[in-house]
């Protein structure tokens, strides 16, 4: 009789744990004030949790706060409800994600392009500006008139250091080139300005500038806009845009966040997920900038030639780039 019950007791275990799939993950993606669409920094985010997605089949869900007091708000509801990671988009979400990760230490963090020094937080970062150097010589090899320009979104460190590596590489190139540098604004509306990013660019073209690094979120559409309109070149940032205006983007300079998105969900799938700094440069291959088919044509081999020699160097060591205003 005793046996018959434990040969039950097994059966039933066996059946209960045949039955019984692992849980899927519930990932939260939350999208600064500009959202999906924006061709450039919220897109590749996207497009890193979307290749996790295809591949593991978890809970993604994506939200964009209407107003920045509502992010607080939206790290809470998702950590209350237990997903598995929740990925903030953008250093504006530093302060609050900070707050809501020390209330839920069982719940796991990504910030992208912030620290926070909290053991439930990857802290993903980027060393753009080592990106935008190579853009500038880029620049400083290709311009017409001699004069090039740089329009940011919000004027904050962070997108003062993509200008301020851009400089360095036109200076590096050629010390004669004319840099002129506008932003849009100083609050994170700034990232969401089309209409402001076109009439800057519009007004740098007009005095004679005919190349333009766009660091501005979804503003960066309006001076993709001007370009088309005035048929001169511009360099786009944070996701491959070389298509959007063939023969009038140079290169795009990309961060790693697509790749970094998905790293970072993989390792929580994988039970191998860990907190602190994550940084991206050239040498990790974080941060490049690209050619392909649409735009290897506008860069010719003796350009290409010296900007890989100065990647070389800054991957060496041998070149230190600036981020910050000296």
């Amino acid at each position: 009789m005793l046996y018959i019950r434990i040969l039950i007791a097994l059966l039933i275990a066996c059946f209960a744990t045949i039955g019984t799939a692992p849980a899927a993950l519930k990932v939260g993606l939350i999208y600064d004030v500009t959202g999906r669409g924006d061709l450039s920094f919220c897109d590749a985010a996207y497009a890193g949790a979307k290749k996790a997605k295809d591949e593991w089949e978890f809970k993604l869900t994506e939200v964009t706060p209407s107003q920045s007091t509502d992010t607080e708000l939206t790290l809470r509801r998702l950590a209350k409800l237990k997903y598995d990671l929740i990925i903030g988009v953008g250093f504006l979400f530093q302060e609050p994600m900070n707050r809501v990760a020390g209330d839920f230490p069982d719940v796991k963090f990504a910030l992208i392009d912030a620290i926070i020094e909290q053991p439930n937080v990857a802290s993903l970062t980027y060393r753009a500006h080592e990106g935008t150097f190579l853009a500038g010589v880029i620049a400083a090899l290709k311009t017409e008139t001699k004069q090039v320009g740089f329009v940011g979104g919000m004027k904050v460190p962070l997108v003062e250091a993509f200008e301020i590596g851009y400089y360095a590489g036109i200076q590096a190139a050629n010390p004669d080139i004319k840099f002129v540098a506008d932003y849009i604004g100083v609050t994170p509306q700034a990232f969401n300005d089309p209409t402001r990013g076109k009439e800057l660019a519009l007004a740098q073209y007009k005095r004679g500038v005919d190349i333009i690094l766009a660091a501005a979120g979804a503003s960066g559409l309006g001076v993709l806009e001007a370009a088309k309109a005035e048929q001169k070149s511009i360099i786009w940032v944070d996701s491959n845009g070389n298509n959007l205006a063939p023969g009038l983007v140079l290169t795009s300079v990309i961060k790693g966040v697509e790749i970094s998105v998905y790293e970072t969900i993989k390792s929580v799938q994988e039970g191998n997920f860990s907190g602190g700094l994550k940084d991206y440069g050239l040498k990790e291959g974080g941060v490049t900038y690209i050619v392909d088919d649409i735009n290897r044509a506008l860069l010719p081999d003796e350009i290409l030639e010296q900007v890989e020699a100065f990647k070389a160097k800054i991957i060496a060591g041998d070149i230190a780039v600036p981020h910050e205003r000296q």
